[in-house]
C-alpha cells in the first residue's frame, strides 16, 4: 500500500491522481486526512481514507500501519513543523513503513544566513531524521512552485503594468507543483530510488525582468519590472493591508532570489518525467494569454 500525507492539499491530491493514472488500484492507495468530510472526492474515487494529524503521534502510527511506501508531503505550519515532522518519521519507523519519499526544499544556502532559514531549517532536520531512522528514504529537494508566480506578480499586474518585487536580477528555476507530484509518483511506482536525493528544479531559470518581457509579448501590454528594497516592499504591502506573515514569506523568497540562492537548474526532474518541465513562458501564456481567458 502507498500512503499520501496531506492528501486534501494540492500536492497530495495531485499525487493521488497520478497514482490512479499509473494503474495503482484505489484500494492500494491510502489518503491521510485530518477531516474525512473534506475528502469526499477521494472517497468517491475508492481511495482508502485514514484519519491522522502531524500533531498526534498515535494517530500517525495507526494510519501508517500496513503501509509499504509513504509519500511524506511536508507540513505548511512552519512554526510547528519541527515537532510535526519528527512525529511523522518516528511513526513511520514504529509502524514498519518500508520506504519514505519526502518533499524537502532546494536552495544554495543551507545556513542560518539564508533569508529563507525559517523555511529551510525544518527541512534539513527532517532529512537528518530520515537518514538516522534506518528507513529507506528518498529526498526530493523542491524548488519554488511555479504556481506561486502569479501571487508574486499581484492580481492587478495587467491593470497596473508593473511587477513590484525585491528580487533584483536574480533568477529561479521554478517548476509546476503538478509536475513535481508526477515525478514523485514515478519514484513511488518504480525501484532503485532508496537513499537518493533528487533536485526538483527546471532546466532553465528566469528573472522577473524576463517575466515582464514575456507578459508584454503575451498580452500586448507594456509590463515594467521594478525591484524596490525589501523595506520599501514590506511597507508598500503593509499599506495595502497584507498580513505581516505573508509579507515576511514573500520578501524572504524575493530576497533569496535576488541573492542568487534559487538560481539552480538541473535535469533530475526531466529524467523522472521523461520530458522537459513546463517553462515559465508556457505557463504565463496559459494564465495570461487573452485567447485563454
Amino acid at each position: 500500500m502507498i500512503l499520501v500525507t496531506g492528501a486534501t492539499g494540492q500536492f497530495g491530491k495531485s499525487a493521488i491522481d497520478f497514482l490512479l493514472k499509473n494503474g495503482i488500484s484505489s484500494s492500494n492507495i491510502v489518503a491521510l486526512v485530518r477531516d474525512e468530510e473534506k475528502a469526499t472526492e477521494l472517497k468517491s474515487q475508492g481511495v482508502v481514507l485514514r484519519t491522522g494529524d502531524y500533531d498526534n503521534y498515535t494517530s500517525l502510527v495507526n494510519a501508517f500501519t500496513g503501509v509499504e511506501k509513504l509519500l511524506f508531503v511536508s507540513g505548511s505550519d512552519i512554526m510547528n513543523r519541527n515537532a510535526q515532522h519528527q512525529n511523522v518519521v518516528s511513526a513511520a519507523k514504529e509502524a514498519g513503513v518500508k520506504h519514505v519519499v519526502y518533499t524537502g526544499f532546494l536552495g544554495k544556502d543551507e545556513t542560518e544566513t539564508s533569508p529563507l532559514w525559517i523555511v529551510i531549517e525544518s527541512h534539513l532536520k527532517t532529512e537528518a531524521w530520515l537518514k538516522e531512522s534506518g528507513l529507506d528514504y528518498t529526498i526530493l529537494k523542491n524548488t519554488l512552485y511555479m504556481d506561486f508566480v502569479p501571487a508574486f506578480l499581484g492580481e492587478n499586474v495587467l491593470e497596473s503594468g508593473i511587477i513590484y518585487l525585491p528580487a533584483g536580477n536574480g533568477k529561479v528555476g521554478a517548476v509546476l507543483r503538478s509536475e513535481m507530484a508526477e515525478a514523485a509518483v514515478n519514484i513511488l511506482t518504480s525501484s532503485n530510488h532508496a537513499g537518493k536525493t533528487y533536485c526538483f528544479t527546471n532546466h532553465e531559470a528566469f528573472s522577473y525582468q524576463e517575466v515582464a518581457q514575456y507578459l508584454s509579448e503575451i498580452t500586448g501590454k507594456t509590463i515594467t519590472y521594478i525591484s524596490p528594497t525589501a523595506d520599501e516592499y514590506g511597507q508598500t504591502l503593509s499599506g495595502y493591508g497584507v498580513p505581516a506573515d505573508f509579507i515576511g514569506l514573500f520578501t524572504g523568497f524575493a530576497v533569496a532570489q535576488a541573492s542568487g540562492e534559487l538560481e539552480i537548474v538541473g535535469s533530475d526532474l526531466e529524467q523522472l518525467l521523461g520530458r522537459k518541465p513546463t517553462s515559465v513562458k508556457t505557463f504565463l501564456n496559459q494564465i495570461y494569454s487573452p485567447t485563454n481567458n
